[in-house]
């Protein structure tokens, strides 16, 4: 027998709401197929649910019909691709994260001003890829480690400027940022914290939760940044934490001997798959299900001019 401790806030941000409404909204305006560049979110529910209402997922702007309607991903795309959409005479529709789009337009106003600038990410994830090409090849260079940051070797005649994408861990961005400082003592901060106030929340949940559990389970995408942060701090906290998509993942092993065990979701984690996740713990002896509420989120975000409700 074990108890369930669900966090609060878990599951969809804001941004991942306005992510699948855009599709949903385009869907209903446009009539399928409305293409769809990378996955919406990082979740195979999510983009299956939207596939069966006639959204098409592809790679490359190449394989979009000349003339039709593209939506980008929440992670937003390069200034390159926004380009080819515009040669390819499609109909683009921008679903990047707000945001995100703030980290953009940081890097573009300290490129602007002579800077080179590091980013903060992990190397080939779509956010980062969308955001190395806002600036021109050769002004931005992308650090993973501390250790990265200690190799670096930017030209001394340039100022310094850092960035980060949205979805990394607090604790381990500190760690780089304070190597950033150390190396470069005047570095140009952002002026508001990169880091999205959702991923803040949910990782500051976990760590709520390890207070409470011994286990902790995070639903989530395995390509999902944010789902394998939590999955991250949980551990570094000392818990035994898993990541599964759907409670059909669910390995019994991993709840044995549990006293307390924590769930929560990533941001593209939908609802109904915590649901289900409770149901198959309870069919396995949890004998109650407590929720610890450690912020509240009231953050929207409006929808492309195209897509308004008039």
């Amino acid at each position: 027998m074990f108890k369930v401790v669900l966090a609060e806030p878990r599951g969809f941000c804001a941004g991942v709401d306005r992510a699948i409404e855009i599709v949903e909204r385009a869907l209903e305006k446009f009539g399928p197929p409305i293409y769809v560049r990378h996955e919406i979110v990082h979740n195979r529910h999510v983009v299956e649910k939207l596939r069966a209402k006639g959204a098409v997922f592809v790679e490359e702007l190449r394989d979009v019909p000349r003339g039709a309607v593209v939506i980008f991903s929440a992670h937003g795309v390069s200034r390159a691709v926004v380009d080819e959409a515009s040669e390819r005479r499609l109909r683009a529709i921008d679903a990047t994260c707000p945001l995100v789009t703030k980290v953009h337009r940081e890097a573009d106003a300290m490129v602007g001003k002579g800077r080179h600038i590091v980013l903060i990410g992990h190397a080939g994830h779509p956010e980062v890829e969308g955001t190395l090409g806002q600036v021109p090849l050769g002004t931005m260079t992308l650090v993973e480690t501390v250790e990265d940051v200690e190799r670096l070797e930017i030209d001394p005649s340039h100022d310094v400027s850092y960035v980060t994408q949205t979805t990394l861990s607090m604790d381990d961005t500190k760690q780089i940022v304070a190597a950033l400082r150390r190396k470069y003592p005047s570095i140009e901060e952002p002026k508001q914290e990169d880091i999205c106030y959702a991923t803040q929340n949910r990782q500051n949940a976990v760590k709520a939760l390890v207070a409470k559990c011994d286990v902790i389970l995070v639903l989530g995408a395995p390509n999902s940044s944010n789902s394998n942060r939590l999955v991250e701090v949980a551990r570094q906290a000392g818990a035994r934490s898993y990541l599964l998509q759907s409670a059909r993942d669910l390995d019994p092993k991993w709840i044995e001997g549990a006293r307390a065990v924590g769930v929560t979701a990533g941001a593209s984690a939908p609802e109904e798959l915590v649901r289900e996740l409770l149901h198959a713990l309870e069919s396995k002896g949890a004998r109650g299900i407590e929720t610890l509420k450690v912020a509240e989120e009231r953050v929207q975000f409006s929808l492309p001019r195209e897509l308004a409700a008039p």
